[in-house]
């Protein structure tokens, strides 16, 4: 049979009509993904497979009958904005941001598109959502704590080094979360006896923290973000050998090389972002899914580092640790 004879048949039977429906059925749905790291990373790639499996366990597999598009860019704020315009443009179903460097040129790029993040400190405050119980908009989200929880970093390195008076905050400026962090660790600052000063981490590391070291007594507080991550060995080696105690908010910080951490698993919440990503590809709006808040947190402790910072690590810490890494 001819070509035009077969169009013309399909045609005049109202065949194709069912062809093209059942073509537009299999269209499978496509979630963007910014991934604050360089592909690689071992965090990264931890937090890749956290989310993929999170999806696998409400029947979404990438390649199949899910599509997936992932970004790995890292600190820079260019190829941040680049990859937020590319995946928008993409149009995709929903899109997964992890820290705020990589959700606030999201938010500028799209008003529709709905957005699920983790590792936004106070979304509320940062101005991503309305509220948390109904965010109002397109996004929607898991937080790792409010803003109180950087003043009890403070309290825990305090508690370590009954001695220390003064305090640097390792920041990133350029993220709008960081300063809340910031005022709330200066708040807890008074009560605890300590002084604080700040400094960027684009900053060159070691002239900030051979700065600081130079008057004793002190310690370090790294808040997150992606130039820490993609530094943390380094921070960790240079704070060690200008001898500044120092407490990060998540364990992989630990794992390489930092003394502390306190916490919520960061894996954990990409497998809890994965639920509200199937339910948004099911049907449901960012609006009416409230941003969650975290009801456990980690202390995780590194006694090799604290050997190398000649430390000794209280007692009354390392019974309330939840991981001890020797």
């Amino acid at each position: 049979m001819r070509r035009r004879e077969f169009i013309a048949i399909i045609g005049a039977t109202g065949v194709w009509p069912i062809v093209a429906r059942a073509q537009q059925a299999r269209k499978v749905p496509l979630v963007g993904v910014l991934i604050p790291f360089e592909k690689g990373d071992d965090e990264g790639e931890r937090r890749q497979n956290a989310f993929q499996n999170g999806l696998e366990q409400f029947g979404w597999r990438n390649g199949q009958n899910i599509r997936i598009e992932y970004r790995w860019v890292g600190s820079n704020r260019d190829r941040i904005r680049d990859a937020a315009v590319e995946l928008v443009g993409l149009k995709p179903n929903v899109i997964l941001a992890s820290s705020a460097l990589t959700l606030a040129p999201l938010q500028q790029q799209t008003s529709t598109i709905p957005i699920v993040f983790t590792n936004i400190a106070d979304p509320v405050s940062s101005g991503f959502v309305t509220s948390l119980a109904h965010p109002g908009g397109n996004i929607t989200g898991f937080s790792p704590a409010e803003f109180s929880i950087y003043g009890k970093l403070l309290g825990i390195l305090k508690e370590a080094l009954p001695n220390l008076t003064r305090v640097a905050v390792a920041m990133n400026p350029e993220q709008a979360p960081q300063a809340g962090m910031l005022r709330a660790i200066e708040a807890a600052a008074p009560t605890l006896g300590v002084k604080t000063s700040n400094f960027s981490v684009r900053d060159p590391l070691d002239r900030s923290l051979a700065s600081f070291a130079q008057e004793g007594n002190g310690g370090l507080i790294v808040l997150p973000n992606p130039v820490v991550d993609e530094n943390r060995e380094l921070i960790a080696r240079t704070a060690v050998r200008h001898g500044l105690p120092t407490i990060y908010t998540f364990r992989y910080y630990v794992t390489s090389g930092g003394l502390m951490s306190y916490g919520i698993d960061t894996v954990a919440d990409l497998q809890k972002a994965a639920s509200y990503v199937d339910r948004i590809l099911r049907g449901a709006k960012p609006s009416d899914l409230p941003v969650e808040q975290p009801t456990k947190f980690e202390l995780v402790i590194n006694l090799k580092t604290a050997k190398a910072l000649g430390l000794t690590i209280p007692q009354s810490l390392l019974v309330r640790a939840d991981e001890v890494i020797e």
